[in-house]
């Protein structure tokens, strides 16, 4: 894969939606030694052509189904369209295509942000952990950290927190980057129970793939601080694992929520 120095910019570089037709982005793919496209990428494209889409408006949530495998090295195509487009809310369906079809469709909702009550349920943040407890993530281009380990052979609960930082961009690119950090890790959560089991063990011991992911956004994100990505997987049964998880800062606000289901099939 490419090292991490050199994927912030390839990754910010993807996020530069071209307009083709009206309606119509294209984005670049990343350059990964990978055997499929990222999910994470088409997450953070969607995001941006929701935002080009319907302008004005920040992403309040965003519902993608992948259908296909996406290939490498190939660019998407965005095709969006706006149903729904008031003074305060908007609508919008997207279609990701490359050359073989369509590999995901997205519904993403928008909202202007407004005043209101403010209240949260949610536990408060842990103490952010030493850099003693870095963690390497290859598609991650930003630093990590975590108290327990995603891959262990041993039998331990599906649950996890990463504490990750990503760096400042333009806030425009906020919900799209925090939308590529949540599609990493759940499918490695629900592996923990398994015991001599761990993500590497991909192709051999299972099959996995992302079918569906939603991330909902609660409050503005701010770039450049310490988010803690807290996350659980409460069910994996008839080849599929799902999981679930909230987005705080360092103080403990509740930024964001997100959910995963995906195949998980043992050989």
């Amino acid at each position: 894969m490419t090292t991490a120095p050199d994927l912030w910019p390839d990754l910010l570089d993807c996020l530069d939606l071209t307009p083709r037709d009206a309606g119509v982005y294209e984005g670049r793919s990343q350059q990964l030694s990978y055997r499929r496209l990222f999910g994470g990428q088409l997450l953070a494209q969607f995001a941006r052509a929701a935002a080009l889409a319907a302008p004005g408006k920040g992403l309040k949530s965003l519902h993608t189904q992948f259908l296909r495998e996406g290939r490498t090295g190939e660019p998407v195509r965005y095709e969006t369209e706006v149903p729904q487009e008031g003074r305060t809310f908007a609508a919008a369906r997207i279609v990701a295509r490359q050359e073989h079809g369509v590999v995901a469709v997205a519904n993403a909702s928008l909202h202007t942000w407004e005043e209101g009550p403010d209240r949260q349920t949610a536990d408060p943040a842990p103490a952010l952990p030493g850099p003693e407890r870095r963690v390497e993530l290859p598609l991650l281009p930003w630093e990590s950290r975590a108290v327990t380990d995603l891959d262990t052979e041993k039998s331990e609960p599906p649950a996890f927190e990463l504490w990750t930082r990503i760096p400042e961009a333009h806030r425009s690119l906020a919900p799209a980057l925090l939308a590529y950090a949540t599609d990493l890790t759940p499918i490695g959560t629900a592996l923990r129970p398994v015991e001599g089991v761990t993500q590497p063990d991909s192709g051999r011991a299972f099959a996995s793939a992302v079918t569906s992911h939603t991330v909902w956004f609660h409050r503005p994100v701010e770039l450049g601080g310490w988010l803690l990505l807290r996350q659980h997987s409460p069910v994996a049964a008839h080849g599929r694992c799902f999981g679930r998880g909230d987005v705080l800062t360092e103080q403990g606000l509740l930024l964001a929520s997100y959910a995963q289901e995906a195949l998980l099939r043992f050989l």
